[in-house]
C-alpha cells in the first residue's frame, strides 16, 4: 500500500497492511541538543531530515495562522498575557490581522504531487474557536469574557472563521488537505476548561459552519487539545468532528473507554511518552496495550505530544524499532478478523 493509501484504509476502518511509524508532533529543542551528543548528525536540523534518518513514514504538515503582524511578545508569559495586552483595542489589533493567506505555492504544489502519487498525506493545522480567542484575550481575560464579555469572543470567532474558510478556499485551489487540525487545548489533566453550555454558545456555531465544508471535500477534522478530553469529546462529535488527539495517557485517557459507545472515533497518538526512556519492556507493554483499538482501524498510533529529553538517543532507536514490529503486527491483525 502507498503511504496515502494505507492511512485512508485505516480512517476508514478497512483492513491495512501496517500502521504508520510517524513522529507528528516533532521533538523537543532539549531532546534534540541531548542527542546531539548522542550519537544524531548535528547537521539534521530540519525534522523532515530527522524523520527520515530514523526511516520513519513523512507526513506533511503545516500550521497557518492568522496573527498577521500584531505584536505578540516573545516570551510563554507574553503569550498567556494575549494579544490585547499589547494592543488594548481588539479594533485596531485586528487591522493587523487576517491578512490575505500567504502560501508557498511551489512547496504545496510539490505536496499535492506527492500526494496525488499516493506517496504522502497532507496535514493543515488551523486555530480552534477557543484556542484563537485565548491567544488574543489572554488566558485568564479569555475565561472570564464567557460572562464578562461574551461580544468579544463572538466578535474574534466570527473574523477567525472567515478567515479560516478563505485560506481553505484558497488552499484547495493548489492542495486539497487529507485532515484539518483544529488546535484547541481546551482541556487540563481533570478535564474541560468551559461548560457544556458555553462550548455550545461559543465554539459549536462555528464549527457547524465549517465541518461541511471539509466533509465535501472529504477532509477529515480532528481536535488537538492536551489534558482529559474524555467529556468534550462528544460535544465535538455532535458538531462533526471525525477525531481527537493526542490523546494524553497522563490524564488517564483510554482509547478503548472512548471509542467504547463511539466505534467510528478517530483517534491519533496515545503512546505514554513517558514509557520511552524505562527499557524496552516497558515500549514493548505500552505497544500491547495499544495494538487491539489500532487493529481495528480508526487509530494511528504516535507519540502522545513530544518525545521528551529523558529519552536517550539509542532508546529512541529502540522505540522506533519497536514501534516498526507492532505496525506490522496490527497490519496483520486487521486483515485476520474484519473491523466492526
Amino acid at each position: 500500500m502507498t503511504p496515502r493509501d494505507r492511512f485512508r484504509s485505516i480512517m476508514r476502518f478497512e483492513p491495512f497492511d501496517r500502521l504508520p511509524v510517524i513522529e507528528w508532533a516533532g521533538w523537543w529543542d532539549k531532546t534534540l541538543s541531548r542527542w546531539y551528543h548522542e550519537g544524531l548528525p548535528q547537521t539534521l536540523i530540519e525534522h523532515d531530515a530527522i524523520r527520515h534518518h530514523f526511516c520513519l513514514d513523512v507526513y506533511q504538515h503545516a500550521w497557518l495562522q492568522p496573527y498577521g503582524s500584531v505584536p505578540r511578545g516573545p516570551t510563554r508569559a507574553d503569550r498567556q498575557a494575549g494579544i490585547l495586552a499589547r494592543t488594548p483595542d481588539y479594533d485596531d489589533a485586528r487591522k493587523m490581522m487576517y491578512p490575505a493567506p500567504n502560501l508557498d505555492r511551489v512547496t504545496w504544489g510539490h505536496w499535492a504531487d506527492e500526494q496525488e502519487r499516493g506517496e504522502t498525506v497532507v496535514w493543515l493545522q488551523i486555530n480552534g474557536f477557543f484556542w484563537f480567542p485565548s491567544e488574543v484575550l489572554g488566558v485568564e481575560r479569555h475565561l472570564y469574557a464567557f460572562y464578562d464579555e461574551p461580544h468579544l469572543i463572538h466578535s474574534v470567532n466570527t473574523d477567525l472563521l472567515a478567515w479560516n474558510i478563505w485560506l481553505l478556499d484558497v488552499l484547495c485551489q493548489i492542495c486539497t488537505p487529507d485532515i484539518v487540525i483544529f488546535a484547541e487545548d481546551l482541556s487540563y489533566n481533570l478535564g474541560p476548561m468551559l461548560s457544556r453550555a458555553c462550548f455550545d454558545e461559543f465554539l459549536a456555531p462555528y464549527y457547524r459552519q465549517i465541518l461541511p465544508l471539509l466533509k465535501d471535500r472529504e477532509i477529515l477534522s480532528f481536535i488537538d487539545s492536551n489534558g482529559d478530553i474524555t467529556i468534550p469529546t462528544g460535544w465535538f462529535r455532535e458538531v462533526g468532528i471525525d477525531g481527537m488527539l493526542p490523546l494524553e495517557r497522563q490524564a488517564d485517557l483510554d482509547t478503548g473507554v472512548l471509542r467504547k459507545e463511539d466505534r467510528s472515533l478517530r483517534c491519533f497518538g496515545h503512546f505514554d511518552k513517558m514509557t520511552m526512556d524505562r527499557g524496552e519492556d516497558s515500549i514493548r507493554a505500552e505497544f500491547e496495550r495499544l495494538l487491539p483499538e489500532a487493529a481495528r482501524g480508526g487509530f494511528v498510533i504516535g507519540c502522545d505530544l513530544q518525545t521528551p529529553p529523558a529519552v536517550s538517543y539509542d532508546a529512541y532507536k529502540s522505540y522506533i524499532a519497536l514501534f516498526k514490529e507492532y505496525a506490522r503486527e496490527a497490519g496483520k491483525v486487521s486483515q485476520k478478523e474484519p473491523n466492526p
